[in-house]
């Protein structure tokens, strides 16, 4: 017989809400700033100082605190453990939109246990909204329990992205949702699935993600009442694709995506 997870330990929940936010305030020092300096890293991809400043202040303060715990960050890679237990980092979830000055990037922050993802935190800085989860602890959005919306019908849910682009969306999973009437968006990164955990939409699809930037959304989407799988049904952040949603279009829209 299996054994049912246990719940998250609500202090670890409580620390890590407090560490992201902290990361996010440090990323605010740089936001729409004439001091922001942009490198490419070997993928291609963007990175900032202030990236690199937010993932070093919460790698220094789980060392401090938690030192036998692993961590996996995007800018700073693997740091092995003896815990069973491992921080998930990005510090800056939407760099492009960071860059540009759009207030919608988030910081995450996720811890993985035997079990899996035990607690989950998106922070928005600036705007100044958390929402955060833990395994048996129920979803919160700055302090007040969130839920996802009861909408059924797929032609008035709406379905955000971080991009329609031709490189991000396969062209027949663009058309099928579409077809299907559904209302399209691109408030994307971690902040589309701040929207479906928060009720305000009913879906967020990411055609492709790395593990960091999806390890806080299972706990979350599914304590705030809905189902987050990969494209292929599976209930893991690292299946290099993820979709989240209120659980009650998650079967049809699976179908419309593959």
């Amino acid at each position: 017989m299996v054994s049912e997870a246990p719940p998250a330990d609500p202090a670890l929940l409580e620390q890590a809400v407090a560490l992201t936010r902290r990361a996010g305030e440090v990323t605010l020092e740089w936001f729409r700033s004439e001091l922001l300096h942009i490198d490419q890293k070997l993928d291609g991809t963007p990175v900032t100082q202030a990236d690199r400043a937010a993932e070093r202040l919460i790698r220094e303060e789980l060392a401090i605190h938690h030192p036998d715990d692993g961590i996996l960050g995007e800018e700073e890679g693997i740091t092995d453990g003896t815990s069973g237990r491992r921080w998930i980092i990005d510090p800056i979830d939407g760099t492009k939109a960071f860059m540009r000055g759009v207030p919608l990037y988030s910081n995450l922050l996720a811890l993985e246990d035997e079990h899996g993802i035990a607690i989950g935190v998106i922070n928005i800085p600036a705007i100044r909204e958390t929402v955060y989860a833990g395994r048996g602890l129920g979803c919160f959005c700055n302090g007040v329990p969130t839920r996802v919306s009861e909408e059924k019908d797929l032609r008035r849910s709406y379905l955000t992205t971080s991009s329609f682009s031709t490189s991000a969306w396969p062209a027949p999973a663009l058309e099928a949702v579409r077809g299907a009437g559904l209302n399209l968006r691109t408030w994307g990164d971690g902040y589309g699935y701040v929207l479906v955990a928060t009720g305000r939409l009913e879906a967020m699809v990411d055609h492709s993600a790395e593990l960091y930037d999806l390890a806080p959304v299972p706990v979350i989407i599914t304590e705030s009442g809905g189902r987050f799988t990969d494209l292929n049904g599976n209930v893991t952040p690292g299946g290099g694709h993820g979709v989240a949603s209120n659980g009650h279009i998650h079967d049809e829209l699976l179908a419309l995506l593959t």
